[in-house]
C-alpha cells in the first residue's frame, strides 16, 4: 500500500485536467441520437443526419474540452474537427460517384457479351423486345473499348517523345534562354487549354492537310496529344530537375559526352517519375469526350484501322447512349450499357493510376546500404 498509493496519486495528478480517452465516442453517440431526433422533427434524411450530427459532435467535444482542459486544448480540438470534417466533405463526392457507378454499372458489365460484342445490328426493336420479354440486353462496348485503346496508344506514341525531348531541352540545354522561356510559357498555356479547343485544332489541321470532313482515330489521337504533351513536359521536367548535379559532373569528369550522360545517367535516374508521369497523362486524356466527338465521330461497328473511318471510344459511347438512346421509347437498355461503359472506364483509369505507382516502384533507383 505504501508503494502503490503514491503511484496512484502521481497518475491522478498527470491525468488531471484531461478528457478521458473515451470522450469522443461518448460525444459521437450523443450527437447521433440528438441528430436523429432533430431530423425526425423536420424530415429525416441520411445526409442531413450526418451533417447535424457532425456539427453537434464538434460543439459538444470542443465545449467539453474548454470546460475541462482549457481554451488552448479546445482550440486544438476545434482545428482537428475542422480538418477531419473538410476531409470527409471532400471524400463524400468521390464515394458517391463510385457507389452510383457501381450500383448502376454492375448489371451492365455482367451481361453476357457486353465486353466482347459491338453495337452492330442492335436496333430499337431489339431493345423494346428485351424490355417487354425481360430478356438480356443486347449490344456491347467491344468496338468502343478497342477504339479507346487504339486512339490513346497512338496519342501516347506522339506525345511521349515530343514531351520528353522538350523537357530534356528545358533542363539540360535551356539555361534560361529566350527560347526556353517561350517554351515554358506556351506549355503553361497549353496546360489549361479546353479539350474542345484541342479537338477543333486537330480537325482544322487535318481539314487543311487532308481535306474537309476528315474524321479518323488518328485525328483524335492528335487532339489528345495536344492535351498530353504539356502534362508529359511538366512531369518529366520536374523529374529531371531533381537528378543530382553531382551525377552529371561525375560523368563529365570521366570524359563522357553530354548527350551520353543524359541517356545513360540522367534519364535512368529519373525514369521512375517520368514513367509515372506518362501514365498519369494517359489517365488524364482517356476519358475525354468532346475532342473525340469532333475528330473521330461515332461508330457502332469494329474499326481496326485508326487511320481510316469513324471510330468509337468509351466516352463517346456513353455520351451517345445517354443522349440518343437506341430505343427512345425504352431508354433503359441504353442507360444500362452507358453505366456499364462508365464503370469500365473508371476501372481503366484506376488501373492506370495503380500502374503508375507500380512503375514508379519498379524503376526507382535502388537505395544503397
Amino acid at each position: 500500500m505504501t508503494v502503490t498509493a503514491p503511484v496512484a496519486r502521481k497518475r491522478s495528478a498527470l491525468t488531471k485536467g484531461q478528457l478521458p480517452a473515451f470522450a469522443p465516442y461518448i460525444v459521437l453517440a450523443v450527437a447521433l441520437v440528438l441528430g436523429a431526433a432533430i431530423l425526425a422533427l423536420i424530415g429525416f434524411n441520411a445526409f442531413g443526419w450526418g451533417l447535424v450530427s457532425a456539427i453537434l459532435f464538434a460543439i459538444g467535444l470542443v465545449g467539453w474540452s474548454a470546460v475541462v482542459e482549457g481554451g488552448r486544448k479546445a482550440s486544438d480540438k476545434l482545428a482537428t474537427c475542422l480538418i477531419v470534417g473538410s476531409f470527409l466533405v471532400a471524400l463524400l463526392p468521390l464515394i458517391s460517384v463510385i457507389w452510383t457507378v457501381l450500383v448502376n454499372g454492375i448489371p451492365g458489365i455482367i451481361t453476357p457479351g457486353f465486353l466482347t460484342t459491338s453495337m452492330n445490328g442492335v436496333t430499337g426493336s431489339l431493345d423494346n423486345k428485351s424490355v417487354d420479354e425481360g430478356t438480356k440486353v443486347l449490344g456491347g462496348i467491344y468496338h468502343a473499348l478497342l477504339g479507346t485503346v487504339q486512339i490513346t496508344l497512338l496519342a501516347t506514341v506522339i506525345s511521349v517523345p515530343v514531351g520528353l525531348l522538350t523537357a530534356i531541352y528545358l533542363v539540360e540545354y535551356g539555361n534560361d534562354r529566350a527560347l526556353a522561356r517561350a517554351i515554358t510559357f506556351f506549355v503553361d498555356v497549353m496546360t489549361g487549354i479546353p479539350s474542345i479547343v484541342a479537338g477543333l485544332f486537330s480537325a482544322a489541321f487535318f481539314f487543311a492537310v487532308v481535306g474537309p470532313g476528315t474524321k479518323t482515330g488518328a485525328v483524335a489521337a492528335v487532339a489528345l496529344s495536344v492535351l498530353m504533351i504539356p502534362v508529359v513536359v511538366r512531369s518529366s521536367e520536374e523529374m529531371l530537375k531533381i537528378v543530382p548535379n553531382e551525377l552529371r559532373e561525375a560523368a563529365y569528369a570521366l570524359g563522357v559526352r553530354k548527350w551520353r550522360t543524359i541517356v545513360k545517367v540522367v534519364i535512368p535516374t529519373a525514369i521512375s517519375g517520368i514513367a509515372s508521369g506518362v501514365t498519369l497523362a494517359i489517365a488524364r486524356v482517356i476519358g475525354e469526350t468532346a475532342p473525340i466527338l469532333v475528330t473521330a465521330g461515332f461508330a457502332t461497328t469494329i474499326n481496326n484501322n485508326v487511320f481510316g473511318g469513324w471510330m468509337a471510344s468509351l466516352p463517346t459511347f456513353i455520351y451517345t447512349q445517354i443522349l440518343n438512346p437506341t430505343s427512345p421509347s425504352n431508354p433503359d437498355p441504353s442507360s444500362q450499357r452507358a453505366w456499364g461503359a462508365a464503370l469500365v472506364l473508371i476501372i481503366l483509369v484506376m488501373l492506370l493510376n495503380l500502374g503508375a505507382r507500380l512503375i514508379a516502384r519498379i524503376f526507382a533507383p535502388k537505395a544503397g546500404r
